[in-house]
């Protein structure tokens, strides 16, 4: 497939020309959907490293097993399944690790995981900056103290967008499951959050739950450069 062809081909066609033999087609569907891929990863794990090998794990995973894809639902939806399982079994294995805290930075990643550089145009008040991420630091840690489950259903439909129903599909679980686990999820953090819930819903570190952060970007060197080989 030449390179204007894999730039006009759906993404199920770049997966069945990997299947069928394209070195190149894979790398192009990876490209396409990395933002929002690392984003899901880093969320679901909490920090960088976890989410780079997470997503590494589901890329070779997805790579090895392209064969097995029944075109049941998006590509874009069994890429996102592949990739938060890896991060959930990482998750569960190395659970000890989740003690650490979440990045700092996490909070950046509001644009579905947009890697450009954003226009940070006019000048914020230092004091502003603190208070900002002192409740940004709150909400991050009340979040890593959901199960793993909970955490990846609220990341994909409040902090994702994804509807109820993508989330389940992405998951592999009933619509119900995903409705419940965010409800629990939801009921969980505004215990945690009772107090940064009392502020005021415009300042700048408010997060209730259900509901997504301001949008950001990160500098392109914070995510995996490419799809394994």
């Amino acid at each position: 497939m030449t390179p204007e062809a894999q730039d006009d081909a759906s993404d199920a066609e770049l997966l069945a020309a990997h299947v069928g033999g394209d070195p190149d087609a894979f790398a192009v569907l990876f490209r396409r959907h990395r933002d929002r891929l690392w984003a899901v990863a880093l969320r679901t794990t909490g920090n960088r490293e976890d989410a780079a090998d997470g997503l590494q794990d589901g890329l070779v995973a997805a790579y090895r097993r392209a064969g097995s894809f029944r075109g049941d639902s998006a590509v874009t939806t069994w890429l996102h399944r592949v990739v938060v399982n890896a991060c959930l079994d990482r998750l569960r294995a190395a659970r000890v690790r989740r003690a650490e805290p979440l990045p700092d930075d996490l909070e950046e990643y509001r644009d579905r995981g947009s890697l450009s550089t954003a226009d940070t145009g006019g000048t914020v008040d230092p004091a502003d900056r603190s208070v900002a991420a002192e409740r940004r630091d709150q909400v991050l840690a009340a979040l890593r103290q959901l199960p793993e489950e909970q955490r990846a259903a609220l990341v994909l439909v409040d902090m994702e967008g994804y509807a109820v129903a993508e989330a389940a599909a992405i998951l592999d679980c009933a619509v119900g499951t995903v409705k419940s686990r965010c409800s629990r999820g939801r009921s969980r953090l505004a215990v945690l959050l009772a107090p940064l819930l009392e502020t005021d819903p415009g300042d700048p570190g408010h997060l209730p739950p259900g509901n997504p952060g301001p949008a950001g970007t990160v500098e392109t060197g914070d995510a995996p450069r490419g799809p394994p080989t």
